[in-house]
């Protein structure tokens, strides 16, 4: 089946093509955090070591390097607080992968045929919608709230496809359960751990998986940090894990890694093989270093220290311009790169509205809200995801009196209270 563009193409060809124009459109990295001197530093000392050199700069294994799979495994227990042995986890149940967008196309070519279902949140990561288009899946959608997914509501809709005879065709759950790719928002606990419930239960004559995508677990910037599904699935048998070093780290290195279960693994390689019999190698053995001398962590902690003060300035001069509008509200999220912005009923955010044209006059640009809903679902079109991460303070600042000045010219009416509706967290 065509792969369709993904919407995102045009605003980052906006961008690029405007550089007066501030993009709070693609959900890029902030290169001024990026460890330059580190990485350097990693290569000269891999470089520098003759056999290191050289297993470095052969081809390396379909699966990724050993050394760096383990030290993978520590992490995410250790973000955790479990030991591998907890969740019947070892370095056999990783794969290394060109980025987490590699293991998503990888999944699929695994476990779909075309009319399997996959149930994603709405709203969610629009890219992946791409992906189950293209792989001729049919996509259903559970909604959200403060807490993420509503798993009362996905009980709801399993139990409805299971009376319509339906249920063997769900094969996969797809949630970003920590700082979501596009609200901010994080699943709780509780609903974490139902869902694992909901899934074993509705598992009757096939497995039905969860993919948990991670990708902004470790920028975490206020609050207590919550357990992973796959902590949680003790058997390693329901969930796979994705995560990337692409956010926390460079993304330019292009190195992500899953960690699934172990019937998954072989399947996963086969597919894998054909597309490129292992990921960057290179990279693989800076990353192990990175990780091996601490540099790793140290980088994400500052890391999370640069995004904290951009989200507290962007959130407070949004709270600012929008003071006066009526009905807006945003997300505060706890980590992550967005804000959810919502505007009153009857304002569109969508392609082609006066919002987004009055926006591209101003110099701002946004994602409609519209993209993170499935096709042929309702699509919400009073929304925008806006994106802090490669924008400076400064350029937040002046993002946010932009997008006031366009939502006013655009006919956003007007309150007479002094503060906007309060944010939720």
């Amino acid at each position: 089946m065509q792969t369709a563009e993904p919407p995102i193409s045009y605003f980052m060809e906006q961008a690029v093509e405007n550089r007066d124009l501030i993009s709070l459109a693609a959900g890029l990295v902030d290169g001024d955090t990026f460890p330059v001197a580190e990485v350097r530093a990693a290569a000269e000392e891999v470089l520098g070591n003759p056999d290191a050199a050289r297993a470095a700069l052969q081809y390396g294994t379909t699966q990724g390097h050993a050394p760096l799979r383990d030290k993978i495994v520590a992490k995410v227990c250790q973000l955790d607080g479990i030991a591998p042995a907890d969740a019947h986890l070892s370095a056999d149940d990783v794969v290394v992968t060109t980025g987490s967008q590699q293991l998503l196309y990888l999944l699929g070519e695994v476990l779909f045929d075309p009319g399997d279902i996959v149930i994603t949140e709405a709203p969610s990561y629009f890219v992946y919608h791409g992906i189950l288009a293209s792989l001729g899946v049919r996509t259903l959608t559970v909604p959200m709230d403060g807490d993420g997914l509503i798993t009362d509501a996905l009980d709801e809709l399993l139990a409805r496809l299971e009376s319509a005879g339906e249920l063997e065709r769900v094969r996969l759950i797809y949630t970003v359960d920590y700082f979501q790719n596009p609200t901010g928002l994080s699943l709780s606990r509780r609903r974490r751990e139902h869902l694992l419930d909901l899934v074993r239960r509705y598992s009757r004559r096939q497995r039905i998986l969860i993919l948990e995508d991670a990708a902004y677990r470790e920028l975490r910037y206020e609050g207590d940090d919550v357990p992973s599904i796959k902590s949680l699935d003790a058997d390693n048998r329901h969930v796979v894990l994705a995560m990337t070093f692409s956010k926390p780290l460079a993304p330019g290195l292009k190195t992500g890694y899953a960690l699934m279960p172990r019937d998954l693994v072989g399947p996963v390689l086969r597919f894998k093989g054909n597309h490129d019999f292992g990921s960057n190698n290179f990279a693989q053995h800076l990353l192990d270093r990175l990780l091996a001398n601490g540099i790793y962590e140290r980088h994400v902690r500052r890391l999370c220290d640069a995004y904290r003060a951009k989200r507290d300035v962007f959130v407070t001069a949004l709270r600012d311009e929008f003071s006066a509008a009526s009905g807006v509200r945003l997300t505060r999220p706890k980590g992550g790169m967005y804000v959810w912005l919502e505007a009153p009923e009857g304002f569109e955010t969508g392609m082609g509205s006066p919002f987004l044209k009055a926006c591209l006059r101003e110099g701002v640009l946004y994602v409609p809200g519209e993209f993170c809903y499935v096709e042929g679902g309702p699509r919400p079109t009073t929304q925008a995801r806006l994106c802090f991460g490669v924008a400076t303070t400064d350029q937040l600042r002046e993002a946010a009196r932009r997008l006031g000045r366009a939502a006013r010219s655009a006919g956003l009416p007007r309150l007479s209270l002094p503060r906007m509706a309060r944010c939720r967290g």
